[in-house]
């Protein structure tokens, strides 16, 4: 039987980082408390993180990502031969400095050497209330090949990309999967920019010119999901978010999931599908006709960008046409993204998480009946 969500109504999953833990995060950089105090810190928000979502009406709770800088990287760089190159700061053409976001490189073979997000789940799972969901987070496994390409992974390890590389990435996955469903753990959710990133044309020529074909590689990457999918622990929901960008209320990119959807919705054997769709660049709903029965697509009609609120008609309207390709029932509804994929956070008001929320369960009853 495939896993289904907790409800008709979700979250992505990261909240603005409270001031208190923004401070103890940098007293920690600098060397003034130790690793255990920034912990103990990071403890205390997620549990008042924790009761904010369950206040809400929430049925799927998690962390916050409270104890991540970057939603991807402070996982990734954890597995067995994944290296992190430190940011460097660059010029622009008009002469303003950018920070350069940390590359990730494959340096040997890749490999799960510790339970990367045990503990954090454990904790979790100790502040939610009986009869909801603690959800987990974690990036997709194709974020170790789309930044950098072939180039960006070792050759000396891995000469051939196909099978090695794929099967021991998702042998990593699937061992860390296993430790989190012996400790509990029923909903996984993997956090994908690239996929989303195909849609785009500057992002699929990026591509191109790394060597690769963007018209073949959202079918690459629904077979390297699936090998991930084959060792899901029974029971489990593993989810995934298409995510276009969300660093300072920015994107990265725009474009119609026409190029993706069919190796997204109809090859990947994923149980749900967290899909943008809160402005125009996300393109209409026609993809959505690759859905097969048995699978969610949760709309991202909710921006988690800015402070202004959308309408509930607004939101029933444009629910009412997803539903002309996709089956009422196998849609759902909840933000576009998350509030802070990055330890920066969007220039969204704290409040407004609280109101969006709110409009995006309250919009769902009333749709679904939940």
């Amino acid at each position: 039987m495939t896993p289904t969500l907790p409800a008709h109504y979700d979250h992505v999953g990261s909240f603005l980082r409270p001031l208190a833990l923004l401070e103890a995060r940098e007293q920690h950089a600098k060397g003034q408390i130790t690793a255990a105090a920034l912990r103990l810190v990071e403890d205390r928000a997620i549990s008042d993180i924790v009761k904010f979502q369950q206040d809400v009406g929430l049925k799927s709770i998690t962390d916050g990502e409270f104890r991540r800088t970057y939603f991807h990287i402070d996982f990734l760089e954890q597995l067995g031969g994944v290296k992190t190159d430190i940011p460097m700061t660059i010029q622009k053409p008009d002469g303003t400095l950018e920070l350069a976001p940390p590359v990730m490189r494959v340096v040997d073979k890749v490999r799960h050497v510790k339970d990367i997000q045990l503990a954090d789940f454990q904790y979790l799972k100790s502040q939610v209330a009986a009869g909801l969901t603690p959800k987990v987070t974690i990036p997709s496994p194709t974020m170790l090949h789309f930044r950098g390409g072939r180039a960006g992974i070792s050759r000396e390890h891995y000469p051939e990309l196909d099978p090695d590389f794929y099967d021991d990435v998702a042998k990593a996955y699937g061992d860390e999967l296993r430790s989190l469903a012996a400790a509990g753990c029923t909903y996984v959710q993997l956090d994908d920019t690239n996929l989303a990133y195909l849609c785009d044309e500057k992002m699929r020529e990026a591509a191109r010119q790394r060597g690769d074909d963007p018209n073949e590689l959202p079918h690459r990457y629904a077979a390297f999901i699936n090998k991930v999918v084959a060792q899901k622990p029974a029971g489990m929901l593993l989810a995934m978010h298409l995510c276009r960008g969300n660093f300072k209320s920015t994107h990265a990119a725009s474009g119609n999931y026409e190029p993706v959807a069919e190796a997204l919705l109809s090859e990947m054997n994923l149980d749900a599908y967290f899909m943008e769709y809160d402005d125009d660049r996300s393109g209409d709903f026609k993809p959505l006709r690759f859905l097969p029965k048995g699978k969610t697509v949760v709309l991202g009609l909710v921006t988690t960008k800015f402070d202004q609120m959308e309408s509930k008609d607004d939101l029933k309207r444009r629910i009412d046409e997803a539903a002309r390709y996709a089956p009422l029932e196998q849609l759902a509804l909840s933000p576009q993204c998350g509030f802070s994929s990055t330890v920066h956070g969007n220039n969204i008001a704290v409040e407004a998480q609280r109101n969006k929320l709110r409009l995006v369960i309250e919009t769902a009853r009333e749709v679904w009946g939940d």
